[in-house]
């Protein structure tokens, strides 16, 4: 269980970079030449925040908990109340997980610290 609280925040955050990578796709059928290139630089911004926000967490669970909890919040605070749930749903929702997971892994690994202390 262990293995899988350790492993399953960090592989899930690397697939949610790629979800939201997928969005930036779109600016290959409206821009040309550099315009390109830089649009898609844009567009990349929270695909490279996010992976600051991992490299972050990577050993440290409870800064990926905060983290990816406050991505969460940050997202829903962002774009409104006003939004179909499905937008929360795809964006809130596995970063929330991936917080809830960071969490659990760093509650078992302090639960072990402190027993092996006694």
């Amino acid at each position: 269980m262990k293995k899988f609280l350790y492993w399953a925040p960090r592989v899930l955050s690397v697939l949610f970079i790629g979800f939201i990578s997928l969005f930036s796709l779109d600016v290959f059928g409206s821009y040309s030449g550099w315009e390109t290139v830089l649009a898609l630089l844009i567009h990349l911004i929270p695909s490279f925040i996010l992976v600051g926000v991992v490299i972050l967490s990577w050993k440290r669970d409870l800064v990926g908990s905060i983290s990816f909890l406050f991505l969460s919040l940050y997202y829903v605070w962002m774009v409104g109340f006003d939004r179909p749930w499905s937008w929360y749903a795809a964006i809130s929702g596995p970063t929330l997980v991936i917080s809830l997971l960071f969490f659990a892994h760093w509650m078992v690994s302090k639960g072990r610290r402190a027993n092996s202390k006694k």
